[in-house]
């Protein structure tokens, strides 16, 4: 009779234990299953708009290496030297109407004029003279130099002859609208003065870029959907009134 009444026991403790284990692994599942939602959802919010199609951080679109760290102020005090520097000049030829010649002509007049004095006053005083080191332009980054110019002008020119076949209506406006502005600051302030700009703009925008991007992100898109808004528009009431060449 005892081992009649164990045996139920025993049945339902096996129960109970099998029922921890299904529900522990019912559990598990619902667990996983709320992973996959909350992966998927993650995956959603990481699919937001960047600036013209961005998918990789900025230092890499920049091409990454020492150039794209000099714009990103990686290091504060290079970039600031070359900002500083870069000030200089253009205080130098635009306000203090400084030239280039008598620039170049006055550095290398003083320049000589102390390692000249510096080498006599060596032989004097029983001292080694200076080594004055040997300059060299590299051949490698004059011809890397040279290389990358010669693609941007091809490129420019590309875009050009693209355009002017009249096959692209977006792409026309939008190099005349550049032209444009571009004539209207070279009415404004000369060549060295607009470099001077363009040097700043490209040596600040990216660093604050890389700072608010998420916030410049979000207008640029809002900003992207007025433009299409207003192009669509346009498009309706102008651009589609006007006759296409038929092809006989």
């Amino acid at each position: 009779m005892a081992e009649h009444k164990e045996e139920p026991v025993a049945e339902s403790m096996m129960d109970k234990i099998s029922d921890k284990f299904h529900g522990g692994d019912s559990s598990s599942s619902s667990s996983d299953s709320d992973d996959e939602k909350k992966g998927s959802a993650a995956g959603v919010k990481a699919k937001i708009y960047r600036l013209f199609g961005r998918e990789k951080p900025v230092h890499a679109v920049l091409g990454g290496g020492k150039p794209a760290d000099l714009v990103l102020w990686r290091n504060k005090k290079v970039s600031g030297g070359v900002l500083a520097g870069a000030t200089a000049i253009w205080l130098l030829f635009e306000v203090m109407e400084y030239h280039l010649l008598t620039l170049v002509g006055h550095c290398l007049i003083l320049s000589l004029a102390t390692l000249f004095l510096y080498s006599n006053v060596c032989i004097f005083i029983h001292k080694s003279p200076p080594n004055i080191p040997e300059v060299k332009i590299p051949e490698d980054m004059t011809v890397n130099i040279a290389l990358s110019l010669r693609h941007e002008i091809n490129r420019g020119f590309f875009t050009l002859r693209e355009t002017g076949h009249g096959r692209d209506l977006k792409k026309f406006l939008i190099v005349i609208g550049g032209l444009w502005l571009l004539s209207v600051l070279g009415s404004y302030c000369n060549f060295l003065t607009l470099s001077y700009i363009v040097f700043v703009v490209l040596y600040t925008v990216p660093v604050l870029y890389e700072k608010y991007d998420d916030k410049v992100d979000a207008f640029g898109e809002k900003a992207m959907i007025e433009l299409k808004k207003y192009y669509a528009i346009f498009e309706e009431k102008v651009l589609s009134k006007i006759p296409k060449n038929k092809k006989h």
